[in-house]
């Protein structure tokens, strides 16, 4: 199906940055710095319930173990939110919003919320258990795509002009 532009519709929607009418791959130093801040935020969530925790811990300590648990809940939530339903429905985690980037279907649109999933915690952890190649692979494929995005059938692309 095409648009009056002579688009497909996957392209006419999407907000990609493209050249030559292919998605401009992300760079793998944003892949990188996104990935950091995703992280950076859920390890801060878990840091700030934990001194929450310890300074309710000195004389209650049931008050100090329920916020500990609270914290460790939040954190759970957030990364749930951040890595599955947020760049299930818009393409973007806090990260990939800061950087500039996006995370696609590899034929285009948003990926999905079991897509998202599968990729940030079957694929991730994958990659990491693979030392780092699965992570790797993004900064020497031809298409720019990590183990965990080809296991989940997405791309990560720039978003806007560049």
């Amino acid at each position: 199906m095409t648009t009056a532009q002579g688009l497909p519709r996957s392209q006419a929607k999407s907000r990609t940055a493209r050249r030559g009418g292919q998605p401009l791959r992300a760079p793998f130093p944003l892949r990188c710095g996104a990935l950091l801040i995703d992280y950076i935020i859920l390890v801060s969530l878990l840091v700030l319930g934990t001194l929450v925790a310890r300074m309710l811990g000195g004389g209650a300590r049931a008050a100090g173990n329920s916020a500990e648990t609270a914290g460790i809940v939040l954190v759970m939530f957030m990364a749930l939110m951040n890595l599955g339903v947020l760049p299930g429905l818009t393409g973007l985690t806090l990260g990939k919003w800061a950087t500039g980037l996006r995370i696609e279907h590899h034929n285009g649109g948003n990926p999905g919320i079991l897509r998202a999933l599968l990729r940030h915690f079957i694929g991730y952890p994958l990659s990491f258990a693979l030392l780092g190649l699965g992570f790797l692979i993004a900064a020497v494929s031809v298409h720019g795509r990590g183990l965990h995005d080809m296991i989940a059938g997405t791309i990560v692309v720039r978003e806007g002009s560049f």
